[in-house]
């Protein structure tokens, strides 16, 4: 199978009191480029995140959008601190002794002063929270690459149809030259013989003639190199895999082929199938942009 570098999940883990949502989309990217947006309370874990995304995307980039809901009741508690109420006390006995008064301070009082009670956050259980969060991360991710793999069922069968395409012109130019030299023998003999009237015409002459012509027109290893370019492209689509680069560097390959095909052109024929040949090969090349 094939993957396209456009695709789109979500996925929403709840467990306990906590809610996680995750979203992701991409777009084509030569390399693999991540952008993750989520809660600073989950900062943590964006090195794991990083990690657990690379079992599932090789390359494109990656826009993914995290959202943490936490409806846990008791994440704060009542600290006690003796140590601060045991220094309350004891300065508060020193000034009843000092200006001799009534030590009448109760409990009820003793708790208001300053951080004898303070209220503290607890810390978050970061294993929970992974565990939800992992969850959200990997069903966001294979539903990402569900739709990644329909995109590139899509393309591969479009690209083997353009490739189809090229073979027949590729086909057409193969039959045709041999022709091309053949009918250029006749123009150029028939020629001569206009210009020398009733002269005997030089055969040797003209065959070197005819032979320099199909040296400069011939195109066999270009169409052999791009045939060959066009098979293994297609065979590689059949195969799957992270093939993007690869296809890249062959559609590149066939474009000189096409160019040299279309420089060597000495017939009208030949160079409007060398010419829609590489209408074919760019429209090729772009689409392999969307693949991984």
């Amino acid at each position: 199978m094939i993957k396209s570098m456009t695709g789109f999940g979500r996925y929403e883990a709840a467990e306990a009191d906590r809610k996680i949502t995750v979203e992701m989309k991409s777009v084509n990217h030569r390399y693999l480029d991540v952008n993750i947006k989520m809660p600073k309370k989950l900062n943590f874990f964006e090195a794991a995140i990083r990690a657990e995304l690379k079992n599932y995307i090789q390359r494109g980039k990656v826009d993914i959008f995290i959202t943490y809901e936490d409806f846990t009741e008791n994440n704060v508690c009542i600290k006690y601190n003796k140590d601060i109420a045991a220094e309350y006390m004891g300065y508060l006995k020193q000034m009843a002794e000092d200006f001799h008064l009534d030590n009448d301070i109760r409990v009820s009082a003793l708790s208001r002063y300053p951080e004898v009670l303070a209220m503290e956050e607890q810390s978050p259980d970061e294993a929970e929270i992974w565990k939800v969060l992992d969850k959200a991360i990997k069903g966001a991710s294979e539903n990402f690459v569900e739709t990644r793999i329909k995109e590139g069922e899509n393309l591969r069968e479009d690209l083997i149809s353009k490739l189809n395409v090229m073979l027949s012109h590729v086909e057409f130019i193969t039959e045709r030259s041999p022709q091309l030299v053949s009918e250029y023998k006749d123009k150029l003999h028939e020629k001569v013989r206009e210009l020398l009237e009733d002269a005997q015409v030089d055969e040797n002459r003209l065959l070197m003639e005819v032979t320099l012509f199909a040296d400069k027109a011939c195109v066999d290893e270009e169409l052999v190199r791009l045939k060959s370019h066009i098979e293994t492209t297609k065979s590689t689509l059949i195969e799957g895999g992270s093939i993007g680069r690869k296809l890249d560097f062959i559609a590149q390959e066939m474009n000189r082929e096409a160019n040299t095909i279309l420089s060597k052109a000495n017939d009208l024929e030949i160079s409007n199938r060398a010419i829609e040949l590489k209408t074919e090969i760019e429209k090729v090349r772009e689409q392999i942009q969307n693949i991984e």
